[in-house]
C-alpha cells in the first residue's frame, strides 16, 4: 500500500488546546449513572490483551463458532500491558475517520427501543435504515451503504456475544475485498475500482457504560508492522482479521460513560490509498479498575457497512 503524501498529526499532538476540557479524576465523585454510581472518567491505566505468536510458529486462525472436538477456539496466545487510555470527554472534534480511523458522534436520534434489539428482523427493519442514513449524512463522499452484520454483545451470564477484550481489527485489506465479492458479487469488479470503506458502527444498549468500556488506538499511531493477519474461520467460509502487537508508540483512548445517543464509528478498512495507512483502527473492549461495585454490565450493538463513494 503507499505510502500517504502527508502523514495525517496524530491526536495527542493535538492536545495542548483542549486537553483543559477533558474531565478530571475527581469529576467521578460528581457524575453519577442511574444506579447513583459514579462513572470513572479522565485518563486510566488499564490491562489490554495484545497479540502473542502461536509457540509451534504456525500461522494464527481463530473459530467464530468454537471446535466441539476439544480443539482450542484459537492458536495463538495473549501479552497482557499495561496502557494508559486518555478520555476523549472534551476531545471529541480532534478525531476523523480520515485521520485516525474513528470518530464519536453526539445526541443521534433513534426510534428504536430495547425490546427491538432482542429481534433480528426488528434489528434489520427499525435500527439497520437508522445507521445506513446516520453514514450517508456524516461520512464524506458517501453514496452508498452496505449493512452486512451486526452483533449484540452483553456481559450477563450466558450471553450470545460478550464483549471482546482482546485488541484485534474485524477486517484486513484481503478480507475487505472478499467482503465487496461475497456479499455483491455481481457488482464487485465495477465497486473495487472505486473507494470503498469498512465502517463498524458502535453504540451503547444500557448506557452510560460503566463496566466493559470500548478502547480504541489512534490509527496514525500504529505500524503496519504490528498487525497480524489472523485466518477467521466461519462454518462456510474462512475470512481474515488483524491482530495487534503492542508498541509503546501506540496512542489509546476510551469515551468515558458513553449514552444510548452517542455513537463510536470504527473503521476497519479504506481502499484509498491517500488514507489507507490509516484507515484501519485496533479497538478492544477492557476492565476498568474504577468500574465501581454493583455496576450494570455493558450491553451494545455494532453493526458492520460497506461504505462506497
Amino acid at each position: 500500500m503507499a505510502t500517504p503524501a502527508t502523514r495525517p498529526i496524530p491526536a495527542h499532538e493535538l492536545q495542548s488546546s483542549t486537553t483543559s476540557q477533558q474531565p478530571s479524576t475527581s469529576s467521578i465523585t460528581k457524575d453519577v449513572n442511574h444506579q447513583g454510581l459514579p462513572i470513572p472518567r479522565g485518563t486510566v491505566t488499564a490491562s489490554l490483551s495484545f497479540y502473542k505468536p502461536p509457540e509451534d510458529g504456525s500461522a494464527p486462525h481463530n473459530y467464530v463458532e468454537p471446535p466441539t472436538d476439544g480443539r482450542p477456539q484459537r492458536n495463538f496466545g495473549e501479552a497482557w500491558e499495561s496502557v494508559p487510555l486518555s478520555d476523549l470527554r472534551g476531545l471529541e472534534s480532534n478525531f476523523t475517520l480520515d485521520n485516525n480511523a474513528f470518530s464519536v458522534l453526539s445526541n443521534i436520534p433513534s426510534s428504536t427501543v430495547s425490546s427491538d434489539f432482542t429481534d433480528d428482523a426488528k434489528i434489520k427493519s427499525t435500527y439497520y435504515p437508522e445507521v445506513e442514513q446516520l453514514l450517508l449524512s456524516t461520512i464524506p463522499g458517501a453514496t452508498r451503504i452496505l449493512l452486512f452484520d451486526y452483533t449484540v454483545r452483553r456481559s450477563t451470564p450466558n450471553a450470545n456475544r460478550a464483549p471482546v477484550t482482546r485488541v484485534h481489527i474485524d477486517q484486513t485489506p484481503s478480507s475487505a475485498e472478499s467482503r465487496v465479492r461475497y456479499h455483491l458479487p455481481d457488482e464487485a469488479d465495477t465497486l473495487l475500482r472505486s473507494r470503498y470503506r469498512i465502517v463498524n458502527v458502535w453504540r451503547p444498549l444500557n448506557g452510560p457504560v460503566m463496566a466493559h468500556p470500548l478502547a480504541v488506538a489512534d490509527s496514525a499511531t500504529v505500524r503496519d508492522e504490528d498487525l497480524i493477519p489472523v485466518e477467521h474461520r466461519y462454518p462456510h467460509r474462512t475470512g481474515e482479521t488483524a491482530a495487534v502487537r503492542y508498541h509503546e508508540g501506540q496512542r489509546w483512548y476510551y469515551w468515558s460513560g458513553m449514552r444510548d445517543e452517542e455513537r463510536l464509528l470504527l473503521k476497519c478498512f479504506d481502499s484509498d490509498e491517500a488514507v489507507g495507512q490509516w484507515g484501519r483502527v485496533p479497538h478492544t473492549a477492557f476492565v476498568d479498575p474504577r468500574t465501581p461495585e454493583g455496576a450494570v454490565g455493558r450491553d451494545s450493538i455494532e453493526v458492520r457497512a460497506l461504505v462506497f463513494g
